[in-house]
């Protein structure tokens, strides 16, 4: 079995190793998958320099899966697969939650994505830049056949994070609503929200000439730097950069009672004393609001699918082969992103 593993956490541009490892045995309760397509994500570059440890190395990266299911002896029974809508040889889709414990006050409310137990996939458990890979039965999502293996694969986890940080920006139709950068999952957002809200306008601030015109390409209102100002105060403004000084730029364009949504999973440690500068009257006064997203829902990921087949939404992607993992990690690293990057198996 081949796959990608992290061994350590260098910060080098090829800190992922080839290895063949068993085929992943499920345990009961688990299904076996033949991986045929998985996103590359920011989050990765954490996990890889240090910022987001997995509890154990090495550990497969990995959490935008998309495989098939395989018939193995530890596979779920035939009753257990139709209870669960599951069938040997159907194409699913695997995020970044891996597991919740379903017994805490957070599951029991729906918000499994705040659980204490919360495991992620390609952290805690191993992922999806390999062969194969195991994964809990009831954390599997069945790919809409509109969608190609590398079209679902961003879908997953950029989409269905960007689907939240949406629905936390309280936006409303005929509203005005800021991207803070333009990677993976704000593409996504763009086309989402011109689809439910057709009437709101789309402001996009980026440090990148090129994200700025695919933005504007995409149907954006308005594209410009991360500190310039568009035509008009922002309703809501959903940050996807890993700095503090977006969250600031966007406090001064947000209105009274408007909120930042920060969808990303850490900010720069050597920039937070930008906080303590915030001038009060201008940036956090009148009932601004400031709105951290953390992790996703089961359910985030399945409505999202759902109404991403339903209008049409597709990723604007780049396809690498599985032994080019390291390549795609370091262009992302560079800013060399447009839309989002697929590694086929």
């Amino acid at each position: 079995m081949l796959l990608r593993e992290i061994t350590q956490l260098p910060q080098n541009p090829t800190p992922l190793t080839f290895s063949e490892i068993p085929e992943p045995t499920p345990a009961a309760g688990e299904v076996l998958l033949r991986v045929t397509a998985c996103g590359v994500c920011h989050t990765e570059l954490d996990e890889i320099e240090g910022r987001t440890l997995p509890p154990r190395l090495p550990v497969v990266l990995g959490h935008q899966v998309v495989g098939t299911i395989l018939e193995s002896d530890s596979l779920l029974s035939k009753t257990q697969r139709q209870a669960a809508g599951l069938q040997s040889g159907q194409r699913v889709g695997v995020a970044w939650i891996a597991s919740a414990c379903g017994e805490c006050d957070f599951c029991k409310s729906g918000q499994e994505n705040l659980c204490p137990q919360f495991k992620a996939t390609g952290r805690d458990v191993d992922g999806g830049y390999a062969e194969y890979m195991k994964v809990r039965a009831d954390f599997v999502h069945p790919i809409p056949d509109s969608f190609s293996d590398s079209e679902a694969a961003p879908l997953l986890c950029a989409g269905a994070i960007g689907y939240r940080s949406l629905r936390l920006s309280n936006l409303q139709d005929g509203q005005s609503l800021g991207l803070m950068g333009f990677g993976g999952s704000n593409h996504l957002v763009l086309k989402l929200a011109k689809h439910k809200f057709p009437n709101a306008k789309i402001f996009v601030f980026s440090r990148s000439a090129k994200e700025r015109e695919f933005a504007l390409s995409l149907g954006a209102a308005w594209a410009g730097g991360i500190d310039q100002s568009p035509p008009e105060v922002l309703d809501s403004v959903i940050d996807t950069t890993p700095v503090w000084g977006t969250v600031s730029e966007a406090l001064k364009r947000v209105r009274p009672g408007g909120r930042v949504v920060i969808n990303a999973i850490r900010k720069e440690e050597s920039d937070k004393s930008i906080l303590s500068q915030l001038d009060y009257p201008s940036q956090l006064w009148m009932e601004k609001e400031i709105k951290s997203v953390a992790n996703v829902t089961r359910a985030d990921v399945r409505e999202f699918l759902q109404l991403a087949a339903e209008a049409n939404i597709k990723p604007e992607f780049q396809e690498y082969e599985l032994k080019d993992a390291n390549q795609a990690l370091l262009e992302m690293k560079q800013g060399k992103i447009h839309g989002s990057k697929v590694l086929r198996i």
